[in-house]
């Protein structure tokens, strides 16, 4: 029987924490994946294929609190980004592109600031006003108890809050490997997130020289159009993709596109093309 290629391993990487891990050796740049809130590595199921097949390096993990990592005692951006700094060295990884969905863009971007990348794929998340209105008091919601509504089978239609596209094959499969955790740390988690603003933290930002890839949807409630440009205004080397029809899952949702916009995108960027 083949072994899904996700499934990885526990790693631990420093005392109480534990993260779950899946990587490929391939061709340098290495591609790391970082998923959003509330997520797991299997949210870049098809993109970590995908790039597996291309013949690159990749690497997906479960951030702490989610998904079958360990949870921190105390959550901060950059916790995170140190752990992400620890986990490179442990498989000799330097200078990665960061795939990054939702929250992950922030820790993607907070990275960058202290360790070189090569690149970076932004998708559906940015630099400040993450958080819509609504966010905090649903997630304050969940986090009391309304989490375990999840578990009726009612929730499903839920689910198309955030999808436009829920009957498509790759974005059922997406749900299916996306439930939705009952665990309160991994409500605590996204408390770190809330009101992010990256030049607050970086009045005098480093490293936005880098390629970037920012990836929107016209039909994402959480990130615009708008603010993709303004994300890809901020790099000098830079390609927008607005796909109008897609929503906040919009690598599920649009598979192929996605997959082939990263696909010449990261070779342009191994080729030294100036977007």
């Amino acid at each position: 029987m083949i072994q899904d290629a996700l499934v990885g391993s526990s790693i631990h990487l420093r005392h109480g924490v534990t993260l779950q891990v899946s990587h490929a050796q391939g061709a340098n740049p290495a591609v790391v994946f970082i998923h959003g809130e509330m997520g797991n590595r299997f949210n870049f199921r098809f993109q970590y294929e995908f790039s597996k097949i291309q013949g690159w390096r990749v690497l997906a993990y479960d951030l702490a609190g989610n998904g079958q990592s360990s949870p921190y005692k105390r959550y901060s951006i950059g916790r995170h980004c140190r752990d992400l700094g620890r986990l490179l060295d442990r498989f000799g990884i330097s200078s990665p592109v960061l795939c990054c969905h939702g929250s992950g863009v922030s820790i993607g971007l907070e990275f960058a600031q202290y360790r070189p990348i090569s690149g970076i794929i932004a998708i559906a998340g940015g630099i400040h006003n993450l958080t819509p209105w609504w966010h905090i008091p649903l997630m304050k919601f969940m986090a009391f108890g309304g989490r375990y509504f999840y578990k009726l089978p009612v929730a499903d239609t839920l689910s198309n809050f955030f999808s436009i596209s829920y009957h498509h094959q790759f974005i059922k499969q997406f749900v299916a490997e996306s439930f939705v955790p009952t665990d309160l740390y991994a409500y605590k988690s996204l408390e770190v997130f809330w009101n992010y603003n990256f030049f607050a933290r970086h009045p005098a930002p480093k490293n936005l020289h880098i390629p970037a890839l920012v990836i929107t949807g016209g039909k994402d409630l959480m990130f615009t159009r708008e603010m993709g440009k303004e994300l890809a205004g901020y790099f000098p080397n830079s390609v927008h993709l607005h796909i109008k029809d897609a929503g906040h899952l919009v690598m599920a949702e649009f598979v192929e596109l996605v997959n082939e916009a990263i696909a010449k995108w990261l070779i342009a960027v191994q080729l030294g093309i100036q977007f």
